[in-house]
């Protein structure tokens, strides 16, 4: 695996590979990977001839410098882990080679980015948005992967595509769990053993959400999924909605769509957890 840490040197090492006929595939990461990682990495490297990983963690997209600074950072693990799994290239830049500038790009994605994760964490996407846009422009994939924990990130890559017209097909993953159900995430690391059985009531909960659709509307059964969760006094829901999985507004119908998808987030102590579920 080449390990590259300059914008000069990926664009020069890929541009070779693409010149030989090569596809490229590209899994954005912030490090402290896991399993959810893997599987984004593997599915790249069946995929593509040659497999792209970014390691940076993204400053813009931090609305709470607290949370930036915790942000767990293996850089060890992770080169092990994608030498083992079989990346091709890793490209971890510094924080000055990514932004030798401020960007002050401004990116409008109407009604997308003000809903759920948008709403509490004011200015998250629009970094988000920065630096994957950056990160498409270096390396030029043809494809590039993300996870659906992160679901609402996933409808945003894929607007900012489209409003640029970027040449990327974007590929959703779907989540990869713990054994209990807890949706791997990078900030796992940072809950004790007891708050990660706490967590596992997380996806419990939404598990059995599913089987009530038929008895229970929308704002029914909101409700319940958050007095459920609330049964663990450690878990504290700072929202759960019920949403179109394109437009990813409120339904107040199972019939409004035919694509409806449960969207949490779940504070275990003060980590923050996220996961989704698909009900139609």
């Amino acid at each position: 695996m080449e390990i590259i840490h300059t914008i000069a040197r990926l664009k020069e090492s890929l541009q070779k590979l693409r010149g030989a006929g090569k596809t490229i595939g590209l899994v954005p990461t912030m490090g402290a990977l896991h399993a959810g990682h893997a599987a984004l990495v593997t599915l790249c490297t069946s995929e593509n001839d040659v497999c792209v990983v970014s390691l940076f963690v993204n400053p813009t997209q931090f609305n709470n410098k607290e949370d930036l600074r915790r942000y767990p950072r293996t850089w060890e693990e992770d080169c092990l882990l994608l030498e083992k799994i079989g990346a091709d290239v890793l490209f971890a830049p510094s924080v000055e080679e990514m932004y030798p500038e401020p960007d002050t790009r401004v990116f409008d994605f109407g009604l997308l980015d003000k809903v759920m994760e948008g709403r509490y964490r004011p200015g998250h996407f629009n970094g988000v948005a920065q630096v994957v846009s950056k990160l498409f422009a270096f390396t030029e994939p043809d494809k590039a992967y993300f996870g659906e924990k992160d679901f609402q990130q996933l409808a945003i890559v894929r607007a900012m595509v489209k409003q640029l017209k970027m040449p990327v097909q974007i590929v959703g993953v779907p989540i990869v769990r713990e054994a209990g159900g807890l949706a791997l995430s990078s900030r796992n690391r940072l809950l004790t053993e007891p708050q990660k059985a706490d967590a596992a009531h997380i996806y419990r909960v939404l598990r059995e959400s599913i089987e009530k659709i038929e008895i229970a509307s929308p704002d029914k059964l909101t409700d319940w999924v958050i007095d459920q969760i609330h049964k663990v006094p450690s878990l504290q829901v700072e929202y759960f909605e019920i949403v179109d999985g394109d437009s990813l507004q409120l339904v107040a119908s199972w019939d409004d769509s035919g694509y409806v998808v449960g969207c949490i987030t779940v504070f275990c102590g003060d980590v923050r957890l996220i996961d989704n579920i698909r009900y139609k």
